[in-house]
């Protein structure tokens, strides 16, 4: 039964993966690219978090904790550049 559970939630997670790398390839404005770039962070995030669940093992939410800051500051380097550049036109 658990197998089956595991096997259901991480094809539902790969799904939206799946969903926020087709949003950031065509997605029509640069908005959607950082909106849909960001939710494949945070699913990226709550993945290892799943893993560490998982496999019961907490060095996965050190690493999950790790990749969340350094999402926030792609985030917040990806908004800078976009400032930027919207000020240049």
């Amino acid at each position: 039964m658990i197998d089956i559970l595991n096997i259901v939630v991480f094809s539902l997670v790969g799904l939206g993966l799946f969903f926020a790398v087709i949003r950031l390839i065509i997605g029509p404005t640069v908005a959607d690219r950082a909106v849909s770039l960001d939710t494949f962070n945070v699913i990226v995030i709550g993945t290892i978090a799943l893993l560490s669940h998982l496999y019961q093992n907490s060095l996965y939410l050190d690493i999950a904790i790790v990749y969340a800051i350094l999402a926030f500051l792609e985030t917040i380097v990806f908004a800078r550049y976009l400032e930027g550049r919207h000020g240049d036109c």
